[in-house]
């Protein structure tokens, strides 16, 4: 355990991309079996210990240390799994270590894996009288699922890879055949074994990705012109008796949609973007606060599945039975897709219409008339681009819609996690009504500086008015000038709005509070 919690140490205090995949690669290759093959499955998000709360976490440290100095210090570390682990006291009972293999990462996991919710906050206790504080930190970390060490999974994956030799996207290839703790591919990785088959199985291909676009024009001749759709890219993976949907970071997510998963019974795989149809019955694409209400759930009941019906706006095939089309030229692809569409049913699959403009000036036109709800922006693609994994330069380029702005007042702010966590760096925004009351349209924690985050923290440290556990109020006289991809109705929000996307654009010290945006002023830029 102790260079599992050293590794996750490091990848929190270190900066650079390179660091990180260096700490990685590292530990997978000085790393014991099966412990390696545990952490890869936490730093990828693999891992899900159901037994363990963090509420259960809070009544054991309340039941070990005083209650008002743990919130005060939570209140101040602002992570739960970092404040237990701090304060953890001391056990002159136990002994400082054990050697019998049972506070191994893979003993540890062996042990959350068999326990009962009952049972876990014991068990935790245990194990945490044995651990030093990073120990202790690391556990936490396992046991409730939020690493949260600044690294993605495709960034563990790429780390594995280097630390073998391997190309990141034949991990990818694989990934989603294999199980933790991934024997099979730490195997191949040695040269124990071949590379692990997946064929027969509906396994994850890696998406092509696009650049924004900088240049100020191309040539239509060459690229072909789509609408970006706002919902999420997906990926249909079917074997013709099987059949799962990805996530563009892999996440199967069949089970949010099994809608759209039984109504495809297919052997290909399509990319494709996941939206939600309109209150109209048949109408098109709503927002995606509409598809929100579906995302992050592992079931869904058929209200919610009437109440937000699922379908999929289809974008490329690039795989028909047991042709590969990827390295075909995206018009040949193109072609097979609207063929493919005659088999598919029409509620739950629509194909994404090219955009017909005579030049780029006349695409310009169209792009800045675009403020539909489900419109994110424009694809730009080259006729003759093969399907290729990552991205690559001068095949795809993304066009997004300039954002809407508008002038908000600084209203909470919360800690952020990570290397954040010692700033106030989330923060809750509000508009005015006409009645003069501040009502909160929305939350942003990106889009500053470094330096301006030291000022912004400073500020709230020095305007706090109240405090509600790790959420500070302040003084309503910050003015944050926000940008948004969009804005929609929400039933979920006091204020009836919900915003795309939030970010701090620009801090306007110049700006009186009471001169920023109303309610009713960006109920008009609702589409």
């Amino acid at each position: 355990m102790r260079a599992f919690s050293k590794l996750l140490d490091g990848l929190i205090y270190t900066r650079s991309r390179n660091g990180k995949l260096a700490l990685i690669a590292t530990y997978m290759r000085e790393a014991p079996d099966p412990d390696r093959g545990w952490a890869l499955a936490a730093l990828t998000g693999n891992l899900d210990f159901k037994s363990v709360k963090a509420s259960a976490i809070g009544e054991m440290i309340r039941a070990r240390t005083d209650p008002v100095l743990f919130e005060m210090s939570r209140d101040y570390v602002g992570d739960l799994a970092e404040t237990v682990a701090l304060l953890w006291p001391k056990n002159e009972d136990q002994p400082a270590e054990v050697d019998d293999g049972s506070l191994s990462l893979s003993g540890i996991i062996d042990r959350l894996h068999g326990v009962s919710r009952a049972a876990a906050p014991d068990a935790l206790a245990a194990m945490m009288d044995h651990l030093d504080a990073s120990g202790r930190f690391a556990l936490l970390k396992l046991a409730t699922g939020g690493l949260r060490v600044g690294i993605s999974a495709r960034l563990a994956k790429t780390g594995f890879a280097q630390a073998f030799g391997l190309d990141v996207d034949d991990v990818e290839q694989v990934w989603h055949a294999l199980s933790p703790p991934y024997t099979a591919l730490f195997d191949w990785a040695e040269g124990r074994s071949g590379r692990p088959d997946p064929e027969g199985t509906p396994y994850f291909r890696p998406f092509m990705l696009a650049h924004p676009l900088e240049a100020d024009s191309v040539d239509l001749t060459d690229y072909a012109a789509e609408w970006k759709w706002d919902g999420i890219r997906i990926q249909i993976v079917g074997t013709g008796s099987e059949t799962r949907l990805y996530s563009r970071a892999g996440d199967d997510i069949s089970g949010s949609f099994p809608e759209i998963a039984e109504a495809f019974t297919g052997h290909a795989v399509l990319d494709g973007e996941l939206l939600v149809r309109g209150e109209v019955q048949g109408g098109e694409a709503a927002s995606f606060n509409a598809l929100q209400q579906r995302l992050g759930r592992k079931s869904v009941t058929a209200k919610m599945m009437s109440d937000f019906p699922a379908f999929v706006r289809l974008y490329d095939l690039l795989i028909e039975g047991d042709d590969d089309l990827r390295a075909l030229p995206w018009s040949d692809r193109r072609s097979r897709l609207e063929a493919y569409m005659a088999q598919l049913p029409t509620n739950r699959f629509d194909l994404s219409a090219l955009i017909e403009a005579a030049d780029f000036e006349a695409l310009a036109d169209i792009r800045a008339g675009a403020r539909d709800a489900a419109i994110e922006g424009v694809m730009l693609k080259r006729r003759d681009s093969p399907y290729v994994a990552g991205r690559k330069a001068a095949l795809w380029y993304k066009w997004k819609r300039d954002p809407l702005t508008a002038d908000c007042v600084m209203m909470y702010a919360q800690r952020g996690h990570g290397k954040r966590s010692s700033f106030y760096s989330d923060y809750t925004f509000g508009c005015w009504t006409e009645g003069g009351e501040l009502l909160p349209v929305g939350k942003a924690y990106s889009g500053f500086t470094d330096e301006e985050l030291k000022w912004l923290d400073r500020f709230v440290r020095q305007n706090t008015v109240n405090r509600f556990g790790p959420v500070r109020e302040v003084e309503k006289t910050l003015v944050l000038e926000v940008a948004f991809d969009s804005i929609h109705d929400s039933k979920r929000h006091k204020s009836g709005l919900a915003m795309r996307f939030p970010r701090i654009a620009r801090i306007r010290k110049d700006k009186p509070a009471s001169e920023a945006d109303t309610v009713a002023g960006l109920k008009r830029l609702v589409s």
